[in-house]
């Protein structure tokens, strides 16, 4: 089967770690309208990333998933169109508005369908698939059941799923907490992450239950159960991290390429050669859960938002300079390492290891027994080197030199010469060995076969029939790449009567969209005019009464922030879902 690895990048820097690293794609934000705003990227770097993914066949999807006032639509629309033109294959979007004005213009550009539209229902998806949607973001909530019952119904419908990184606690889309407390919206890409922050649980008396990171939720992690989503309609595999750092990017990408090689085919071409052994655990983590995919899990992470990494091992004993410590790890200087304490994360650098004895940067008392991680290797980061190259087959045959790729594009060139060198066996060999040595160009040898006699030549002008053969093979590789056409959008009937704030209508075509699919809007999102009744500000599969064993308590649960703020919780038990609810 085929599969696509579909990896963040920040910037154009990031894009090509990515893309050395193994893969089939890479998402990365526009120069505006993307829902990680620190993570946006000109027109011409983009560009820059089109070309240089275009060499493996590697797709570049761009985000333009933020929701969308009226007077942004245009110009969400114009970048669209510069898009297309600078050749990215796709735009993953939200605004329902961006979607009906590219169902107009009927550009090749792919459409897909982010996962900020809150896509967790078969009737979601139906719908999308219908309107004529290249692909869906599914929700990270669901289940590899959930996952097999939409791709069996809507067979033609691309599904695209989270497999890595950092989750958040509420449905996509779906979360208002942010932009509530100080303005700054999830939807437009501006998300202040306010689940990453302490709360304390009180019930109605106010008598405090728990005091932690009570919405911090642990990273997802998937790298168990990727064939068995494969077989259950997943194509294409999605690493979270547009706000991650480039070796984060280059670990993470070249484990799950290496996870996915053991049973699928990739969909871009080339090997990529590694100088290290990925290792997720060595790279940013909360600790790893795999969410909902089979059932509920422990997937919060209360005492700490900050990234752990990887597992050491056990404090034997803590004396006034250096730490001993219980592991089978090599421990290197200026390793970051850290640990727990009083439900805290705490940490230093290590000024010298001798072994299992660390001697740290500071003064610090561990107590005995207590877990060590290490969230800095700088040994580890030192080797994060890779190349990608793509495969070749050369034959020479009757004066004339062939080159085939793994793909099958082939060029050839006559040689003219007709002195025969002299010393057949010697000749061989040169070639042989000049033409193998392939270096920093963007293949590598698969076989070399001599069929004939071959004329005299010296190793410079082998050099540089490899060099220009090379060139000229990979020019044609780049014209015959083809983009996936997108099909014309079509109208759809909507499969809700009505919608509300939830919807995340921002500007007057959207609320058209969805009146033309035979859906009212009741209200429009809450950045266009903040409701005056109580509303949902995040609905979570994450539940704080389970994550307690409260589950059979009749009380009734409260957050209050750091500032003293009061949310009143809901449980939708026959759902299993929690509500965050508006004071």
């Amino acid at each position: 089967m085929k599969t696509e690895l579909l990896s963040p990048a920040k910037n154009k820097e990031t894009a090509f770690a990515a893309i050395d690293c193994g893969a089939d794609a890479v998402y990365i934000g526009a120069p505006n309208f993307g829902a990680r705003q620190n993570a946006s990227n000109s027109l011409e770097d983009i560009k820059t990333v089109v070309n240089y993914a275009h060499k493996f066949w590697v797709k570049v999807c761009v985000t333009v998933n933020t929701i969308l006032t009226d007077e942004e639509l245009e110009d969400a629309v114009t970048l669209v169109k510069e898009l297309d033109k600078i050749g990215v294959d796709a735009v993953i979007v939200q605004d329902m508005g961006l979607v009906k004005r590219l169902a107009d213009l009927n550009l090749p550009i792919e459409i897909h369908m982010s996962t900020q539209c809150d896509n967790r229902t078969v009737e979601k998806a139906e719908f999308f698939n219908d309107i004529g949607a290249k692909r869906i973001v599914l929700a990270r909530e669901l289940s590899i059941e959930k996952i097999r019952e939409i791709h069996k119904l809507y067979p033609d419908l691309e599904i695209e799923f989270f497999v890595h990184g950092a989750l958040c606690v509420s449905y996509s889309g779906q979360c208002y907490l942010s932009y509530y407390i100080g303005g700054r919206s999830a939807n437009r890409g501006e998300c202040a992450q306010p689940c990453r922050k302490k709360y304390t649980v009180i019930n109605e008396s106010g008598d405090v239950i728990s005091e932690s990171y009570s919405l911090c939720l642990k990273d997802f992690n998937a790298s168990e159960y990727l064939k068995e989503m494969a077989e259950a309609g997943v194509y294409s595999y999605k690493i979270e991290g547009r706000l991650k750092d480039i070796s984060y990017v280059k670990n993470v990408t070249a484990y799950y390429r290496q996870k996915l090689d053991e049973f699928s085919q990739k969909s871009s071409s080339g090997k990529s050669f590694y100088s290290f052994i990925p290792d997720v655990n060595k790279s940013f983590n909360r600790g790893f859960t795999s969410y909902f995919l089979k059932g509920r899990t422990d997937c919060f992470s209360p005492q700490t938002p900050k990234s752990r990494g990887e597992f050491l091992g056990n404090v034997i004993k803590c004396e006034k300079d250096y730490i001993l410590i219980r592991t089978d790890k090599e421990i290197h200087s200026q390793d970051g390492l850290c640990f727990i304490d009083n439900n805290d994360l705490q940490g230093f650098l290590v000024n010298k290891a001798d072994g299992k004895k660390i001697y740290p940067n500071k003064r610090i008392y561990i107590k005995n027994g207590t877990k060590i991680f290490r969230n800095t290797d700088v040994e580890f980061e030192k080797q994060l080197s890779v190349k990608r190259q793509i495969g070749v087959k050369i034959e020479y045959k009757d004066k004339k030199l062939y080159l085939t790729d793994e793909d099958g594009i082939k060029i050839q060139t006559e040689i003219t010469d007709s002195e025969h060198a002299k010393n057949q066996e010697k000749m061989r060999e040169t070639f042989v060995k000049q033409f193998s040595k392939t270096g920093e160009s963007d293949f590598y040898i698969q076989d070399i076969n001599i069929d004939s006699n071959l004329p005299f030549m010296p190793v410079s002008q082998i050099n540089e029939l490899r060099r220009n053969l090379f060139n000229k093979l990979m020019e044609k590789r780049v014209s015959e790449y083809r983009r996936n056409p997108q099909k014309p959008l079509k109208k759809a009937k909507y499969y809700q009567a009505e919608v509300d704030y939830r919807a995340n209508v921002y500007n007057k075509t959207a609320k058209e969209f969805y009146e033309n699919a035979g859906c009212t809007v009741k209200e429009m999102c809450p950045e266009y005019s903040k409701p005056n009744h109580q509303i949902e500000l995040m609905r979570t599969k994450h539940c704080i009464k389970y994550a307690l064993n409260m589950c059979k308590s009749p009380q009734k649960l409260f957050l209050k922030d750091e500032k003293g703020t009061i949310y009143p919780l809901k449980f939708d038990c026959k759902n299993c879902e929690m509500i965050v609810l508006s004071c």
